[in-house]
């Protein structure tokens, strides 16, 4: 009898309703023993790209394989809604940013539940609406009165397309991380949240997280930027009028003080302003260094440029040695002092400055095996270990050494002092735009900035606001900014600033523990789900969402909102989908559908014939159009099949790329299946029917389907825990060949239902609509396999009745022993004697001397 064809469109929309309707996966309260799943949420595009497909599969089939084991599973899922593009698309279509958002939302949540994501839906958050952004307001004002909040004027980084700042963290090789622009500097009263108070607890708490991928750690590591040196005082020469006589150096080498020959200064640092007052020209230099991105990679790439001033820097062991200071576009403000030292022969970017000005170059530095660097013109400087020459007290000392004294002795003259600094930089979170969560500040002329009385929240944001005037449009609404001081009644304003949407995502683990609550979250929740068991996101978040997410969380515990430091214990980073490109002849990008392949093998334009060039596979993207839409996967082939394809090829961390034959694959593998338990099904109907009894002893066959039935559990359990996913769904397609044929050859009803449950429950959690349809047909009613117990194999069958035993002497092989798993030392030697090869040896005289042995694997007797 043929199995019916698989109506997918059918089964999973079933499916689909079923759950929805039996609200199967909404957590009213903790259970007893909790686990949190959570993916990255997205912002709502409004269109679902292969990217979100990979990464909420990953998380729903961890999700749907821990109900197994009856622990309650938190997995909720909600929208990152604030943001840019919703601005730029009320002004492009003339339609508010929040009617855009929410249909945007409806639209990516019927993607979703076509996939057959298990998600809590009941908790669902999105951080655009007051009842979210309210609570932020109060994490806001909390965070405020406890000092971890605070405005200043501050260099910038400004965004000339967004027209809104840019944490340094959002500026990727000098360019906007969403517009792609190059990013300028400028100068704004801003506010600012103090990461760098917990500088230490960040980077310290890193070995805590022993679940984090290494290169994850490694990033926020490099980031948080940990420097020991010494903070080092010059006196200037001439000093300026109004300004410090010291200028301060920060550097991590201060034990090369002798051999430094100049001092650099950043272009906006507080000298080079107070100079370019009287000079146009630096003035200039000053204007073209801040258009230029003062990120890490940017600044090693870019061209050593210099200013020479008229002043100089007195050595700190020495008054009459002077130092010429030039400011610099390699110096930043926001790293140290804004001030460094030059040091030639012992750092590269000095010695392309020294080599680009002219300047004395003075190895102090002598390598272990008595070299000295930089004496000709093509030299490296040298970077490595040695000890100390022409360097006065410091001479003959290791550089370690060399560093302790050195500072000992700027200490006792009070030319400086040891210090650690921080690459981390306080997080700047103003933005100059409406669509994010107002600041809850109030600017009054006589009180100055006043905070928003609690009773007064939430501070909401206006509705019919105009995008005619450039800009951030709360800057020109009068009715919403103008209010009176709630300190003195008096006329002030509302700040117009609005928050950096990281701000929403740096808490919203918390907020999915009581969605609901008129608090931020309820503690006893917290307390049962937190921290998020696993974490699933993308790679590229590392160092922003990663490292902010874990300050708020510790500056949450300083409030008093929780007595934990670290949000999330686990963490799993999926690589991209990738997909081949494809250009015409002149260079143009061309959709995959666009192009066909040729009899000979060649690409061709679908459309007239036309040659193609076929790129490398890489991320997919828009620009590039090697994208692949979800829908028409979804469309074709059905949620189940696009689930397989993305856990079943490539390992997690790893990119994914994107193949038809891969996908096509994957659904003759589902058509399979639903004609495996199928013909299972029958099979059992007729064995019964025939009334087949099987033996009360099982017969060596089916003891064999139990060992591989038994060992494909414990195999595939062991995947899923260690997120191997792909593994997993290839033992369970080796399974499913050995199931097939057992089928066929077996009368044991019995042994073919417990084949089919295990089949069907071990591919559950990555094809949830196909087996809970073939599950319901078996079990005659419908209900959600998640819940069921999860298989475990039955160590009995796990080891095999018989093995192979090599016999050496000497080392030598001499035969090989089918024995009993497990057999004993003294059974084996006693079989090994017997051997024809071995007896041999003993008949010509050999002696035992001593027996080497290893269970299940070898024996070598050792003889003269």
């Amino acid at each position: 009898m043929n199995a019916p064809l698989y109506s997918f469109k059918e089964v999973e929309l079933k499916w689909q309703n079923f759950w929805a309707h039996h609200k199967s996966y909404e957590v009213k309260e903790p259970g007893d023993s909790c686990y949190y799943v959570l993916e990255q949420f997205p912002y709502p595009s409004g269109r679902l790209h292969m990217g979100h497909v990979r990464v909420y599969t990953l998380g729903d089939t961890i999700a749907r394989f821990q109900r197994g084991f009856g622990k309650t599973v938190l997995h909720p899922m909600g929208w990152d809604s604030f943001g840019l593009p919703a601005e730029n698309a009320a002004i492009q279509h003339g339609v508010s940013p929040s009617k855009w958002t929410l249909e945007n939302i409806q639209a990516m949540k019927k993607h979703f539940m076509s996939l057959g994501l298990s998600y809590d839906w009941s908790r669902e958050i999105i951080t655009s609406d007051v009842s979210y952004y309210e609570q932020e307001q109060k994490i806001f004002l909390d965070f405020y009165k406890k000092g971890l909040i605070y405005r200043k004027e501050s260099w910038v980084n400004w965004d000339p397309e967004e027209k809104t700042v840019l944490a340094n963290e959002q500026v990727i090789n000098g360019r906007g991380w969403r517009s792609g622009v190059p990013v300028e500097r400028r100068l704004l009263s801003q506010w600012f949240l103090k990461i760098t108070k917990f500088s230490d607890a960040l980077l310290e708490n890193l070995k805590d997280l022993p679940d984090w991928p290494e290169n994850v750690r490694t990033m926020q590591e490099k980031w948080i930027g940990r420097s020991q040196g010494a903070r080092i005082f010059f006196s200037l020469k001439d000093p300026l009028d109004g300004m410090n006589r010291n200028l301060e150096v920060f550097s991590t080498r201060p034990e090369t003080l002798f051999g430094a020959s100049f001092l650099c200064i950043a272009p906006n640092h507080p000298i080079a302003l107070k100079l370019a007052e009287k000079d146009e020209d630096l003035a200039a230099f000053i204007q073209e260094c801040l258009r230029q991105d003062t990120s890490e990679a940017t600044l090693q790439k870019a061209e050593k440029k210099g200013f020479k001033t008229a002043l100089l820097g007195e050595h700190p062991f020495d008054k009459n040695w002077t130092l010429p200071i030039f400011i610099a576009n390699f110096v930043v403000m926001d790293y140290g002092t804004g001030a460094v030292f030059g040091c030639p022969a012992h750092d590269d970017r000095d010695l392309d400055f020294a080599r680009l000005y002219d300047l004395p170059i003075l190895p102090v530095i002598e390598d272990p095996n008595g070299g000295v660097f930089c004496k000709d013109q093509d030299d490296e400087a040298y970077v490595g270990p040695g000890v100390l020459i022409h360097s006065e007290f410091l001479n003959g000392l290791d550089i370690n050494e060399a560093q302790r004294v050195v500072i000992m002795r700027l200490e006792e003259i009070k030319k400086g002092y040891g210090e650690i600094t921080y690459r981390l930089r306080d997080w700047g979170v103003s933005r100059q735009r409406y669509w994010g969560c107002p600041i809850p500040m109030i600017h009054c002329p006589v009180c100055g900035v006043v905070p928003v009385p609690q009773e007064a929240l939430p501070v909401v944001l206006p509705e019919n606001v105009s995008f005619d005037i450039p800009g951030n449009p709360l800057d020109h609404d009068a009715s919403w900014k103008d209010v009176l001081c709630p300190q003195c009644d008096g006329k002030a304003e509302r700040e117009t600033d609005t928050l950096d949407t990281f701000f929403e995502s740096s808490w919203y683990f918390l907020r999915f523990c009581s969605p609901r609550a008129s608090i931020p979250f309820n503690r006893n929740d917290v307390q049962a789900f937190m921290p998020v068991d696993i974490y699933v996101g993308g790679v590229e978040h590392a160092v922003l969402h990663l490292l902010y997410s874990r300050f708020f969380t510790m500056a949450l515990k300083e409030c008093g909102y929780l007595d934990f430091e670290e949000p999330f214990k686990s963490l799993l980073t999926q690589g991209f989908v990738c997909h081949e490109t494809y250009q015409d002849e002149k260079g143009a990008w061309l959709y995959p559908e666009e192009v066909k392949k040729s009899k000979d093998g060649t690409y061709v334009t679908l459309r007239d014939d036309l040659l193609v060039r076929v790129g490398r596979s890489e991320k997919m993207s828009k620009s590039h159009k090697n994208v692949v839409d979800p829908s028409v996967i979804l469309k074709e082939y059905g949620a189940d099949t696009a689930r397989l394809f993305m856990l079943s090829d490539t390992p997690p961390e790893r990119n994914l790329d994107w193949s038809e034959s891969g996908i096509e694959g994957c659904w003759r593998y589902i058509n399979r299946l639903w004609r495996l338990g199928s013909r299972a099904l029958e099979r059992i109907e007729i064995i019964s029917r025939l009334n087949l009894k099987s033996e009360t002893s099982l017969k060596t066959e089916e003891e064999a389907f139990l060992r591989l039935l038994n060992t494909t559990v414990q195999f595939v359990t062991k995947a899923y825990e260690l997120y191997h996913f792909n593994t997993a769904v290839a033992q369970c397609r080796t399974f499913s060949n050995d199931f097939a044929r057992f089928i066929e050859e077996s009368q044991n009803a019995p042994l073919i239902r417990e084949g089919l449950q295990t089949l069907l429950r071990l591919l559950s959690p990555i094809i949830p609509h196909l087996t809970s349809e073939i599950w319901s047909i078996m079990e005659g009613q419908d209900q959600v396999v998640d819940f069921l117990p999860w298989p475990k194999a039955d160590p009995k069958y796990l080891e095999a009745p018989t093995i192979s035993l090599s016999v050496q002497i000497n080392g030598k092989l001499r035969g090989v022993l089918t024995l009993p798993n497990n057999a004993s030392e003294e059974t084996v030697k006693c079989e090994a004697l017997k051997l024809p090869n071995v007896k041999q040896e003993f008949d010509k005289g050999a002696t035992l001397k001593r027996v080497v042995f290893v269970q299940n694997r070898i024996m070598n007797l050792v003889v003269v």
